[in-house]
């Protein structure tokens, strides 16, 4: 990849990141640790996305310093066979959260529209806000990165101080008693997810870095202030007034038509990511098609899913995710960083050991769930999972499939 590409600086990801965090999802999210108190929940949210951006940052570097997108750095350990799982598995999380991110501002649109103008119409909101996303990403990476997204982080940055004012005008979340019924460990749990869910995604902007300082600088930044900022404006709102919903807030502030503006600004931003990234996923599979035009078929699907995704089923959706890609990264990073084998080898098709690793960390993952461990399910499962992947390698490097001669090498 020319030089010429590597144009993003610390700024870029900073804003591109933060302005990724500011979401109705992250702020929905903090409002499901409502019942574990204010100062309980404030500490799960900073343990889990300690942890949690960190492992984000490490998945950046990678991108960086290899100059590949996220799925295609899964080849390191996987194959390339591998890859294609793990790109097809990435490609229904994206179009999930395409759809999550699309009815959520859909929902909170439409009760500002009942509100100001007795118009209930929920599936004309999903299906504008899906256009407009597919606007911004015919912005493409310059237009829609650089310049309108820069922008944008500035206008959000001023909406959450405005939300943040709302919630903790009065001291009521902050002295609330804890109602009960979420364990410290499913707390950090659902912190942890959100960054983790990035993970298949960061890489595919990081590469486009001028250096790895300033990308994994300007992404961690952003994204811990950003989602840790949202995650607590979620968390104080459902204790408060027991109502996460952004739209509530926003209209508690008198803010009326602007609220619309404001719905709709932070869910493009985000949702153009997935969306975006979701074209790079597809198009490891097959490079010759146009990773803009498959994000744009990728958002047109979030849409039609968006009309009748079940929101009720999103912490559902989130726990799948952390099962598939917490034990796919713990061992993408223990081959990069530990063992270090960090270049893609193009004669394996398929690592059957590696493979095996994650399948047995999916299971295990299922199984810290069920123990409700104080750290959550991520946190352990990774580190055992990196462990199994870290002892074992020296006779599982064996079992792979290749190109040619289709015996283990």
């Amino acid at each position: 990849m020319s030089n010429e590409n590597h144009t993003l600086g610390f700024n870029h990801y900073l804003f591109l990141w933060f302005g990724a965090a500011v979401s109705i999802a992250e702020i929905l999210t903090g409002g499901l640790l409502a019942p574990l108190g204010f100062y309980s929940g404030i500490a799960a949210i900073v343990i889990g996305h300690v942890v949690g951006t960190g492992i984000l940052v490490l998945g950046g570097i990678i991108g960086t310093q290899e100059r590949i997108p996220a799925l295609v750095s899964t080849r390191i350990s996987f194959g390339e066979y591998g890859s294609y799982l793990f790109s097809v598995l990435n490609v229904l999380q994206l179009v999930g959260w395409t759809a999550v991110m699309i009815i959520a501002a859909a929902r909170s649109a439409n009760e500002i529209s009942k509100l100001l103008w007795g118009l209930d119409q929920l599936s004309v909101w999903t299906i504008g806000i899906g256009g407009l996303v597919l606007v911004w990403i015919a912005l493409g990476r310059e237009g829609g990165l650089k310049k309108a997204n820069m922008v944008a982080v500035f206008l959000l940055l001023g909406i959450t101080i405005v939300l943040s004012t709302v919630v903790f005008k009065n001291s009521t979340a902050l002295t609330a008693p804890p109602a009960g019924g979420l364990s410290f460990g499913q707390a950090v749990e659902l912190s942890v997810i959100m960054p983790l869910s990035w993970l298949p995604l960061i890489a595919d902007y990081t590469r486009f870095a001028k250096n790895n300082k300033s990308a994994a600088w300007g992404s961690g930044l952003g994204y811990f202030a950003g989602s840790c900022w949202m995650y607590i404006i979620g968390l104080g709102a459902a204790i408060a007034a027991g109502n996460a919903e952004p739209s509530a807030m926003m209209l508690a502030a008198n803010l009326g038509l602007s609220a619309l503006g404001i719905v709709v600004l932070a869910t493009v931003t985000t949702t153009f990511l997935d969306a975006y990234s979701a074209g790079v996923s597809f198009a490891n599979i097959f490079p010759k098609l146009n990773e803009k035009r498959v994000a744009l078929v990728m958002t047109v699907i979030g849409t039609i899913a968006a009309l009748w995704f079940n929101i009720e089923q999103y912490e559902n959706f989130l726990l799948a995710i952390g099962s598939v890609f917490a034990p796919l990264f713990a061992v993408l990073l223990t081959e990069y960083f530990i063992i270090k084998n960090r270049k893609v080898q193009a004669k394996i098709l398929i690592n059957w050991g590696a493979l095996l690793i994650w399948a047995l960390g999916v299971g295990l993952y299922y199984q810290f769930i069920k123990l409700d461990f104080v750290l959550g399910a991520t946190i352990p499962v990774m580190m055992i999972t990196a462990l199994l992947y870290r002892v074992t390698w020296g006779v599982t490097k064996q079992w792979k499939y290749c190109k040619k001669y289709q015996i283990a090498s």
